[in-house]
């Protein structure tokens, strides 16, 4: 018979988050040995854990991290905001993030096997989600925004700004996180959704008896509107919307735009 004690199989639970039979069993089969129970306990695990990939796993978290002139943010997805609370969790996600920023989106890859152990610990289907990563260029800034929600952050925003400041930068990110634009000019935005919604428009303005004449400047008017829901630089600055984010920038440009979240 295996021989182990009590504290072992208290040091094998609190190392690996198993149960105490689990644990136990884990000794057992591999004669007291405390480094090939935890091995064992991690294959056992993620055996089951494969059962569960096929479960949807729409919540989460969100992390960014900041070093010098480069910004990522990085999402840990899960089945419940229950696990996605956790501090094993939260922390993992901002390791990745931290990760990201210092080395490259590919470092990711680094954290797979402590996800695999978040598997078998908090019996979910973990998953990385996300990963996006800015390095500024020459003269640019980054700033990033998270939005937390119930102690994790659930929405992350990354902004790299040319000729403009980093609280600047913070502002737009700030914007973005709360308006949620999908493009960032006008231009950006396909021709086909655009006709798309044009059409829709001119329908639903024809059915209210609007007279033909005037068709095409209430259709222009209400595609103004549609894009400022989705441009970035046409919507009113939220803390001050007599002012546009265009007009708020002055002459700092927007170069690109990152949005990562939960359930996004």
């Amino acid at each position: 018979m295996a021989d182990f004690t009590a504290k072992d199989v208290q040091e094998l639970r609190k190392a690996t988050g198993a149960g105490m039979m689990d644990a136990k069993r884990a000794l057992t089969e591999n004669g007291g040995d405390p480094s090939a129970a935890a091995k064992w306990l991690r294959e056992q695990g993620l055996a089951k854990a494969q059962t569960r990939e096929g479960r949807d796993n729409t919540q989460g978290a969100v992390a960014v991290s900041t070093t010098d002139n480069v910004a990522a943010v990085a999402e840990l997805k899960s089945e419940t905001d229950f696990v996605a609370k956790s501090d094993q969790f939260t922390s993992l996600v901002q390791e990745i993030a931290a990760l990201v920023a210092a080395k490259g989106e590919d470092a990711a890859g680094e954290k797979a096997d402590a996800i695999d152990d978040l598997k078998v610990v908090l019996k979910e289907n973990i998953a990385l989600g996300q990963v996006v990563r800015f390095e500024a260029a020459d003269g640019n800034v980054v700033d990033t925004y998270i939005h937390r929600q119930d102690g994790r952050g659930v929405n992350g925003v990354l902004v790299e700004l040319a000729g403009g400041s980093k609280d600047l930068a913070h502002e737009i990110a700030v914007q973005i996180a709360f308006t949620r634009p999908a493009y960032l000019n006008r231009d950006d935005v396909p021709e086909a959704e655009v006709a798309e919604e044009r059409s829709t428009l001119e329908n639903i303005t024809r059915a209210e008896g609007k007279p033909e004449a005037a068709l095409g400047k209430i259709v222009d008017g209400r595609l103004t509107g549609w894009f400022k829901e989705r441009v970035l630089l046409e919507q009113n600055y939220v803390k001050d919307e007599k002012q546009t984010i265009n007009d708020l920038l002055g002459g700092a440009q927007v170069v690109r735009f990152a949005q990562v979240s939960i359930g996004g």
